[in-house]
């Protein structure tokens, strides 16, 4: 049996084909694939510059469907139940996995990276990872559950109270779910940095201080700040972020653009600056993600859209050279002939 497929076949290279349908293990559901979201790390790796995405693949690991077939062991789900999936495949046994940092498993597995992802008809997951979706989230909601939970993992490691003053580097998905994931904490004085007028725009919809640089703000209001988040990844908003915060403020690196930078380590000694990297997120902040999202905190579906899979090279470069006013694209089978 096939199916149609999005498969990266080289740098900036990338095809509608028909492969097998993935084989169902006995612990494995199958997802007829609704909606699947393209990620900033995929458009690295569309681009040749994500060593984590080889050719040939299917890409894809934010993304929400309805259950085709269900294992032989798997029990609690049916045929038709409509669903989300943690792309985060772990082992279930080490310490991390058994301790609430199971996106730390050494054995972990990337849904569209190291197994075949969601830009396709269908995909299998384990059922452990598979969340059923309440009747009030849609579709497009569902993909969504993963990059908020990404936002909200970063947030959870800042500890953030009412009072804190945020600065955010980045206006992308993960800078814009962690802006409203920061309000959700009560953040109410958050700073989102960005170069793109369109992305700028809607953090401010969603109640952020916008600015190109903080040199736009009141001098008063450049620096100290209780915590910042590096959504970008690059040396410059690293060292930024470090410098804008207050001595014993905390910072998060999670944009992973540059594999090194150099950072001011003794202004940090002497600052006892609090660094941390976030990556991903845990079983439990994917959870929460989808709490959240029923509870009507968050929302991007204004400034996203959806396009057929077919077209879903272009949609990569629509990404790449600039959208607009555009945070997320969505891909989908459904109106494809099949």
């Amino acid at each position: 049996m096939s199916m149609k497929a999005l498969v990266y076949e080289g740098p900036r290279e990338m095809n509608v084909r028909e492969v097998p349908v993935p084989e169902l293990k006995p612990e494995e559901v199958l997802i007829r694939v609704k909606r699947a979201g393209i990620c900033g790390s995929e458009l690295g790796g569309y681009l040749g510059h994500n060593s984590l995405r080889k050719p040939p693949l299917i890409m894809g690991h934010e993304f929400s469907g309805v259950i085709e077939q269900v294992g032989e062991q798997v029990s609690g789900f049916k045929t038709g139940d409509r669903v989300t999936a943690n792309p985060l495949v772990t082992c279930g046994t080490c310490r991390y996995c058994r301790n609430g940092a199971s996106q730390l498993c050494g054995s972990r597995q990337l849904l569209g990276a190291h197994r075949p992802g969601a830009f396709a008809q269908f995909v299998a997951v384990p059922a452990r990872n598979v969340y059923r979706l309440k009747e009030n989230i849609s579709f497009e909601e569902g993909a969504l559950a993963e990059p908020f939970a990404c936002a909200i993992h970063v947030c959870r490691l800042l500890q953030l109270v009412p009072t804190d003053r945020l600065l955010i580097y980045g206006a992308g998905p993960i800078g814009l779910f962690a802006l409203q994931a920061a309000k959700v904490y009560g953040v109410q004085d958050a700073v989102i940095v960005d170069l793109n007028e369109a992305r700028l725009e809607i953090a401010k919809e969603l109640g952020g201080i916008t600015a190109a640089s903080l040199n736009e703000l009141p001098e008063e209001s450049r620096s100290g700040f209780d915590a910042a988040i590096d959504a970008v990844g690059a040396q410059a908003t690293r060292q930024l972020s470090l410098a804008a915060v207050r001595a014993g403020g905390k910072v998060v690196f999670t944009g992973l653009h540059e594999a090194d930078s150099t950072l001011p380590i003794n202004d940090m000694i002497r600052s006892e600056t609090m660094v941390k990297g976030a990556f991903a997120y845990s079983q439990e902040d994917f959870e929460t993600a989808l709490l959240w999202i029923g509870q009507g905190r968050t929302n991007l579906l204004p400034w996203a859209e959806t396009t057929p899979l077919g077209d879903g090279a272009s949609a990569f470069e629509k990404l790449i050279g600039g959208p607009g006013k555009i945070a997320k694209i969505f891909l989908t089978l459904e109106g494809e002939a099949l």
